[in-house]
């Protein structure tokens, strides 16, 4: 095994532990949205530092492999990916942050039954499957596991187009609570968020090991 080897071994890794992180960061908070739970909430702030620190070191190494062994053809798409989807998941993290911030923001819980309205944990589930999805792919460089994210991602697509429409039906039903259903539809826009993002990286996935580029090319990825 050469250096080059090792060095985008110990770069694999390191995104499998920040795509760890940040799945727990995401799952927490979603916890703590339904437990109405603050500790959680002080839990994820905590661990957004350790998530930007983990983002940092990947691109201190990526750095250095690219100037000390000039990778190229799958070394280099490799590096490429990897650089992006640190970036991704880093911007995944501080959407989990902002849902986290719901619980600080209002006075009361939301109520099951308005959650059941607007798909909140079904939207919330899908989300964290497409980071279990994006997690395994990249571990086995299996781009049909990467493909599966796009299909959820129309899941994903449709309660976000929704939750406005509900969002409105009850606020006029409760405009005494317009503040919890504003923050559950900002919710609901930063899971379409991390959704998206999600896409990103399974995109760049496909990129590192089959040299295909699909942004900008919809029709595979819907």
């Amino acid at each position: 095994m050469t250096h080059l080897d090792l060095e985008l071994k110990q770069i694999k890794q390191q995104v499998l532990e920040m795509m760890s992180l940040v799945r727990s960061q995401l799952a927490k908070g979603k916890d703590a949205v339904l437990t109405f739970d603050k500790d959680l909430v002080h839990e994820i702030n905590a661990n957004e530092n350790r998530v930007n620190a983990m983002e940092l070191n990947i691109d201190r190494d990526i750095e250095n492999a690219l100037a000390l062994y000039t990778p190229v053809a799958v070394d280099l798409r490799f590096i490429m990916a990897a650089f992006k989807i640190s970036a991704d998941l880093e911007r995944i993290a501080d959407n989990a942050v902002g849902i986290a911030k719901y619980i600080n923001s209002v006075d009361t819980q939301l109520a099951q039954k308005n959650l059941d309205k607007i798909r909140f944990t079904e939207m919330y589930e899908n989300a964290l499957l497409m980071l279990d999805n994006v997690y395994e792919a990249f571990e086995k460089e299996d781009t049909k596991l990467a493909r599966q994210v796009f299909i959820k991602d129309v899941l994903l697509n449709e309660i976000n187009t929704n939750a406005a429409y509900i969002a409105i039906e009850l606020i006029h039903a409760k405009p005494e609570k317009i503040h919890n259903y504003l923050y559950l539809l900002s919710i609901i826009r930063k899971l379409e968020r991390v959704g998206d993002l999600a896409k990103n990286i399974a995109e760049e996935l496909i990129f590192y090991v089959e040299a295909k580029v699909l942004k900008h090319h919809p029709k595979e990825t819907e």
